[in-house]
């Protein structure tokens, strides 16, 4: 029997998001005046109000109230009215020192013996259900915000957006988990006062409906927009009115859009945040390397769908085990153990080895902290930073490295295909 599958997803305006990207962009400006940065960073926004924690060892000083008014201007809150803005909210940093206890479980003489920042398990997961290997429902849901957010910045064809948005998309699917069509979309997307509240929710569901919805689907394969049928129930400001949002209406927090960040509930998560950490902490450097290996392998034609798992001891550099489940599609004459065995000997697990391959001592990370860590393209970009005393420092970085098909390759000379 048919069944449905829901994921979310949430725009950059959003107040979790604005934390991210705050995290994010101090991890960035850390790393790129000192790579051997070791950061944990905590963001809080509220009603004109950014709160800085978190514990740091680094040769390097930054001006984060700098940085912070940076990121929330870039993402738009520009406007007094919005009760959060650039310019004017209080930013209060309870930055200190990392403890000696943690950081001498992770620095060594040798690096290569590097060890686990902390204790965990990290979960990657691929399908072969979309180009970039992503759940379909999350994929669409990024997509959705992604394209709201560019018709707020060219405000021509919808002028009266404001930052703050969520989407939510439900997808049909066959019993052999193939998708049917599209269910529901959801989008609620923050806005300026309008005169009557009818004009309002009459306005924005037209503009949701006629304008956002054809630009998205016009980027997507033909394959994937027969999914967009007539008969998509729409929930557009389902609450009707939505002027009051961002960190006015919501207090954000680093951290606490982990299911948007990765899969959308596809798969598995271990639980532990990525934004405002340096990658000594395997909470996000192993779910990175997780997610490389398992689109490696459904490229590679070893399943139509592969989740991988990866655990570690804090301070002790090998994983305590490294787990797949292919979920039944797998394209190999081996069990899932002998899959994962194979992994092992393929990929080197210590944080040292998942560092320089996928070169994450590098400030790849702002790009990350908003519509999701996975899916992304990679690339090479130029980024400039500027230091607390003014000197500008401008590096050349590879983003989304984890995304990257480089083993597909080596992945099928290992199993024989």
């Amino acid at each position: 029997m048919p069944y449905l599958f829901t994921s979310e997803s949430v725009s950059e305006g959003h107040p979790d998001k604005v934390a991210d990207q705050i995290s994010d962009a101090l991890i960035d400006n850390f790393l790129a005046w000192d790579a051997d940065s070791k950061v944990a960073c905590e963001t809080l926004v509220t009603t004109g109000q950014v709160i800085l924690a978190g514990e740091v060892k680094s040769s390097t000083y930054l001006d984060v109230q700098r940085i912070a008014r940076e990121v929330i201007k870039k993402i738009g809150y520009t406007k007094s009215e919005y009760m959060f803005e650039a310019n004017s909210c209080g930013v209060l940093s309870a930055i200190h020192e990392q403890s000696a206890d943690i950081n001498q479980g992770v620095d060594r003489k040798e690096k290569q013996e590097q060890g686990a920042g902390d204790q965990g398990m990290m979960f990657g997961y691929a399908t072969n259900e979309t180009d970039n290997y992503m759940p379909l429902a999350l994929d669409l849901a990024h997509n959705l915000l992604i394209e709201l957010a560019a018709l707020r910045r060219e405000g021509s064809d919808i002028n009266y957006l404001r930052p703050d948005a969520k989407s939510q998309v439900t997808i049909e699917y066959s019993d052999d988990h193939k998708p049917i069509r599209i269910d529901s979309i959801v989008v609620s997307t923050q806005h300026d006062e309008f005169d009557t509240e009818e004009n309002m929710q009459k306005k924005i569901r037209e503009d949701i409906i006629n304008i956002l919805i054809p630009r998205v689907k016009a980027k997507l394969s033909a394959e994937l927009q027969v999914l967009f049928t007539d008969h998509i129930k729409y929930h557009i400001n389902p609450t009707g009115k939505f002027v009051i949002g961002g960190p006015h209406g919501d207090t954000g927090l680093t951290g606490r859009k982990i299911i948007v960040d990765t899969y959308g509930g596809k798969g598995a998560h271990g639980g532990g945040a990525f934004s405002g950490k340096d990658p000594s902490k395997v909470d996000r450097s192993a779910a990175y390397a997780t997610r490389h290996i398992a689109k490696n392998l459904v490229a590679a034609g070893i399943a139509d769908e592969v989740l991988v798992q990866v655990s570690y001891a804090i301070g002790v550099k090998d994983p305590m085990g490294i787990y797949v489940n292919t979920n039944g599609t797998s394209k190999v004459d081996l069990t899932d153990g002998e899959i994962a065995q194979k992994v092992g000997e393929l990929f080197d697990m210590t944080p040292f080895g998942i560092e320089s391959r996928l070169k994450l001592r590098n400030p790849i990370y702002s790009e990350t902290a908003a519509y999701g860590h996975m899916g992304r393209n990679p690339q090479i970009v130029s980024k400039t930073f500027e230091g607390a005393n003014g000197e500008r420092r401008e590096v050349e970085v590879e983003l989304f490295t984890w995304e990257k098909l480089d083993y597909v390759d080596k992945v099928k000379q290992a199993f024989g295909k």
